[in-house]
């Protein structure tokens, strides 16, 4: 059967583009997914998110030895199931700083400075708190600050004033450096992914068609347009499906790069190695990776305060099962922050992930004692990575090269970063709270032991984009309107995208990125200002 619209890839982004396609009745929309349904416990529960990375849930990518991080080789989980990394990640609604947008519309993404990416932002949001310039009612996806935050998270936001952080009722409105309790995607207790928030009543419309567990292949190409996409289902043999008028790209900062070379749009040389015909030589395709580099201050608490600890126990269980109250409706990182680790920086390069808990390891590490967690994401990296396929197999995942710290200045970065968050672990809100350090440990002081200990231990924050992103097709894989460059009917919409990595989650930039792709789509390319559902006096408030 043939659709005018498909749509590869049910995560954050393309729940967003084929739910407002379909809202016009006229299009008939096809939504591909690899993985299965989202009805699960682990993707329910907000603080299971961890328990789902190494599960058939999970495309579970690994790195290529890091040079810069002692040759280790990184796990990184993503999302194969409808929702995406939304319906596993940890529900940390963040828009990005101003300054994001703006160098996009200054290095030539035409369309995406903050003033004009705003209105999608609003358009997205139902939010349950506030009701100002900034924030949208009545869109599909549930925003709302942390509730029943636990006593040591409130306890560290305090310290955190006491360092000189200030403090915040929010980091998407007018502010963007401070601290704050997270704004979150959890509605009475349970997960609120892009699956659930968009598709629940879209999947009504006779228009939209979702086929899950589906393996996209390659995108078919004619006369230099996108015809076709070429899959395989469970069920066995490969399937060929029509498309009349776009094919979007949503599978996410590795799968979009790795079906676009399977495709035989991508470098060249790389794509004639292993097997695959170049039919559109775009150099930037695979290129440009970037993620967030993510260091841990870990901290022993005081048996009379013990934060998160034994979440697991069977009456938190129990509990959340009959209420959707208690531990197990935590998204863990309750509090956030943003601060330069230099004054001259023109924005925030440090974000502050405040948990009452012992993160290690993706959640995998275990502590005997109650512990909390200061994660340091450093939001304005420079280091660039790749994703390459190995071959035309679609089973076979590519090469995924972060490339992390390969600038000395980012080591810095996470250094100063590591000695503001012991200041802040030796303010007075936590001096009868806090026990001993446990990472990087008493004995790691000096910027030599620090530096060692970054390189040994840092991870990335789940972030990558920037594989294919918007730029002239010598640097980029797309124009401004999201189109492939050389290919009429194809356009991308996820964080690949993005030109370079916002500072903060990529979850909300990435749904906002889904919305103005189908607004691009329904107005024939031309930026429309979004009218309808979520969007009232926002619509005309600059991006702080």
């Amino acid at each position: 059967m043939g659709y005018d619209h498909i749509v590869i890839g049910a995560g954050a982004a393309g729940c967003a583009v084929a739910a407002r396609l379909s809202e016009d009745a006229d299009r008939r929309v096809l939504l591909v997914e690899a993985g299965g349904h989202n009805r699960r416990l682990s993707v329910k529960a907000p603080a299971a998110f961890a328990a789902q990375f190494g599960t058939k849930l999970d495309w579970r990518y690994v790195t290529e030895p890091e040079e810069h991080l002692d040759g280790r080789r990184l796990e990184h989980p993503r999302g194969r199931l409808m929702g995406g990394c939304s319906s596993m990640n940890a529900m940390m609604y963040v828009r990005g700083s101003r300054y994001d947008f703006d160098q996009w519309a200054a290095g030539g993404a035409t369309g995406w400075s903050a003033e004009e990416v705003l209105p999608y932002f609003v358009r997205a949001e139902d939010h349950a708190d506030l009701r100002d310039r900034y924030h949208g009612q009545g869109g599909p996806i549930h925003v709302q600050a942390a509730r029943d935050p636990d006593p040591v998270t409130l306890r560290i936001i305090e310290a955190c004033e006491q360092a000189g952080i200030t403090r915040r009722d929010e980091l998407n409105g007018e502010h963007h450096d401070g601290v704050a309790l997270t704004q979150v995607n959890v509605r009475r207790g349970v997960r609120q992914d892009t699956a659930t928030a968009y598709l629940r009543d879209a999947r009504r419309r006779p228009n939209l068609d979702v086929l899950t567990g589906a393996l996209v292949h390659r995108v078919l190409l004619r006369d230099g347009r996108a015809v076709a996409v070429e899959l395989s289902t469970r069920r066995g043999g490969i399937r060929r499906v029509e498309a009349g008028a776009d094919v979007v790209l949503s599978a996410g900062a590795f799968g979009t790069p790795e079906i676009l070379q399977r495709s035989g749009i991508g470098p060249a040389d790389h794509l004639r190695s292993v097997g695959i015909d170049a039919t559109v030589d775009l150099p930037a395709v695979g290129r440009h990776l970037m993620d967030h580099p993510f260091q841990f201050l870990n901290v022993e608490l005081r048996e009379s305060s013990p934060g998160l600890f034994g979440i697991e126990h069977p009456r938190n269980i129990a509990r959340w099962l009959g209420s959707r109250r208690g531990p197990l409706a935590s998204n863990i990182g309750e509090a956030m922050g943003f601060f330069r680790t230099d004054d001259a920086l023109p924005a925030a390069d440090m974000e502050l992930v405040i948990a009452p808990i012992f993160f290690w390891e993706h959640g995998k590490g275990k502590h005997v004692r109650p512990a909390f967690s200061i994660g340091l994401s450093y939001v304005a990296p420079e280091s660039r990575g790749s994703v390459l396929v190995r071959s035309a197999d679609p089973t076979v995942k590519g090469r995924v090269h972060l490339n992390m710290l390969s600038h000395e200045s980012e080591v810095d970065a996470i250094v100063r970063g590591l000695r503001r968050a012991r200041e802040i672990v030796a303010q007075p809100a936590l001096a009868d709270v806090r026990g001993p350090e446990i990472n990087p440990g008493p004995g790691v002081h000096d910027d030599h032991g620090l530096r060692e200990y970054i390189r040994a231990t840092v991870q990335h924050t789940y972030h990558p984009a920037c594989s294919a992103r918007i730029g002239s097709p010598e640097d980029g894989a797309c124009d401004p309107l999201l189109r492939v460059h050389g290919v009429d009917g194809l356009r991308i919409a996820d964080a690949s995208v993005m030109p370079t990595v916002t500072r903060g989650n990529t979850h909300a930039p990435t749904i906002m990125i889904g919305e103005r792709c189908a607004d691009l789509i329904r107005t024939g390319g031309v930026p429309a200002r979004p009218t309808g559902t979520g969007v009232g006096a926002a619509e005309v408030a600059p991006m702080p």
